[in-house]
């Protein structure tokens, strides 16, 4: 009698586990093959667009750089300084940056002679203060991320939301 017991309690942990394993193989091959975004988020492009309004509300014009970028893309940025020329300017390739997920943006700043600018220092507005860290703390406010608080490498252009996602994390199919 014990050893019918056992049989019909092995026999239900063996069908379980199929059942588990079967769920997660089907959740990892839908996370697999969902589909990449082209654009940028919504909430993204809609945090851009509050932070230029709300820089242009203080005296600075922002420029967004770069918004959603294909792996293609990212690729090319990659192989700059590597296999092409140029210096290097992305240490992410294709599928390693929250631009491929369209979740971050680059911005710079325009001078007051329409240039295009990545200074760090420069006060258009003339209030005493960096228009580059103003611009900082209203990305911040609006829920950015900035690349300049990073330890290991500083990318000050750069602002993303991840949204509590790993790249690995996008890179398996799951999306905010």
């Amino acid at each position: 009698m014990m050893s019918r017991l056992r049989l019909r309690i092995w026999t239900f942990i063996v069908i379980v586990s199929l059942l588990i394993i079967t769920l997660v193989i089907r959740n990892e091959w839908e996370l697999r093959n969902t589909p990449l975004p082209t654009s940028l988020h919504p909430v993204v492009a809609g945090k851009a667009e509050r932070l230029v309004e709300r820089s242009d509300e203080m005296g600075i014009s922002v420029v967004i750089t770069e918004g959603f970028r294909s792996f293609d893309k990212q690729n090319e940025l990659y192989n700059r300084g590597r296999t092409d020329d140029g210096n290097i300017v992305t240490y992410a390739k294709g599928g390693e940056s929250y631009h491929n997920y369209g979740l971050a943006i680059d911005f710079a700043i325009r001078n007051s002679n329409g240039e295009v600018i990545w200074d760090l220092r420069y006060d258009g507005n003339a209030n005493g203060k960096s228009d580059w860290m103003e611009v900082v703390q209203i990305a911040k406010e609006l829920g950015f991320e900035w690349g300049g608080d990073w330890s290991r490498f500083k990318d000050y252009p750069h602002l993303q939301m991840d949204f509590g996602l790993t790249i690995r994390d996008l890179q398996r199919g799951k999306r905010p």
